[in-house]
């Protein structure tokens, strides 16, 4: 398995979890709660996809709030988006090269596919949390993330991506690390 489907794998097992009655419960990404996250997901989803394919997918006039849970749908949405974007990133091309997420700028594949993996693991996390589950990720794909995570971390924080460091253990669990690289809290109910 490579690392984007192990990721989305476990992101979907955790959606498959989520109850309707869930998407109101906050997350540990202070901006969204369970279907702000969701709508997120879907949102942006597309582009991530895209840019395994090393495709321009226009992002939608509406806003990403704007996505409609409402249709009872969203599973099944979320689900197929997360096999698109699998297959996407399958073949060892889309790892070559540069590519972008719809915008004029391009970055080196494997960097964007690390970015991807890092997207799928953090918010699977966030939304496992929140619906009292657990994300389970091989600890191969925690180490790679966690290094790359802490290669690119400054930039992620200067572009919004990441809030301030949380202070994690040096001996803490992988995942817990990576956490408190990206402003999460491991220990977040």
């Amino acid at each position: 398995m490579s690392p984007i489907s192990d990721t989305a794998e476990a992101m979907a097992a955790v959606a498959r979890a989520i109850t309707d009655d869930q998407l109101a419960d906050k997350t540990p990404c202070r901006e969204y709660d369970v279907r702000a996250l969701l709508n997120h997901l879907l949102f942006w989803g597309p582009s991530l996809a895209g840019a395994g394919r090393k495709e321009s997918v226009p992002q939608p006039a509406a806003a990403e709030s704007d996505v409609d849970l409402a249709a009872g749908d969203w599973r099944g949405r979320l689900l197929a988006l997360l096999d698109d974007i699998t297959s996407s990133w399958a073949p060892p091309s889309a790892w070559e090269g540069e590519t972008t997420m719809g915008t004029p700028h391009t970055l080196p594949a494997p960097v964007m596919g690390d970015m991807v993996v890092g997207e799928l693991a953090v918010h699977g996390w966030d939304l496992a949390v929140a619906t009292g589950q657990r994300l389970e990720l091989p600890p191969g794909l925690l180490a790679h993330l966690h290094d790359t995570v802490l290669a690119g971390v400054e930039q992620g924080r200067e572009m919004g991506m990441y809030g301030p460091e949380v202070a994690v253990p040096a001996d803490a669990p992988t995942l817990d690390r990576i956490l408190g690289l990206t402003g999460r809290d491991p220990a977040w109910t």
